[in-house]
């Protein structure tokens, strides 16, 4: 199976690992072109402005919503859960996909980072996570479920296809969420 990761900006070398360590091959999905040639995506954690302008300059925002309009599987951790709201407090929405409202950088600045163990539905044992500069999950629509929650918030979310993540599992070699969307291809 291709799990293609958005390798714009950010952490998509360390995305890329986790869905080898999950049995996939990864693809560096940097055209369109590339991004035909997957079965699922990974949308990484970095900048989400940053993000959001190299995907529109590479002519990638109209094939991923495409994409995920067709079913193909989205993870999205931390800007990459900012790069699939529809909702952005603080900025625009990118993708508009995933029906939230997300607040950027909520959780503090780079200094206050912080790793945890988060309780997943449908994943065995707590998945670590990291969270840096992570955004906050303020509102989700009827459709989206919450699949972990930490301090009282959602911290991974999910509607049909799509998966998003308030923090970075694949800085840590953590692999399960990946494993998870790969189980929805």
């Amino acid at each position: 199976m291709k799990a293609g990761v958005l390798a714009l900006q950010g952490d998509f070398r360390e995305h890329a690992a986790a869905f080898a360590l999950a049995g996939a091959t990864p693809i560096e999905v940097r055209t369109p072109t590339d991004l035909a040639d997957v079965d699922c995506l990974a949308i990484p954690g970095g900048e989400s402005t940053t993000i959001g302008l190299l995907a529109r300059s590479a002519g990638l925002v109209a094939p991923i919503r495409d994409r995920a309009a067709a079913g193909m599987p989205i993870l999205g951790t931390c800007a990459g859960m900012i790069v699939l709201a529809r909702e952005v407090e603080g900025g625009a929405p990118l993708l508009g996909l995933l029906d939230a409202t997300i607040r950027r950088n909520a959780y503090g600045r780079q200094n206050e980072s912080f790793e945890a163990d988060v309780a997943v539905r449908g994943i065995e044992e707590p998945v670590r996570a990291v969270f840096i500069r992570a955004p906050i999950v303020e509102r989700v629509g009827p459709g989206v479920a919450v699949l972990a929650e930490h301090g009282g918030r959602p911290v991974v979310i999910e509607q049909g296809n799509l998966v998003a993540a308030a923090f970075h599992p694949e800085l840590v070699g953590e692999a399960r969420l990946h494993a998870y969307v790969l189980g929805k291809v």
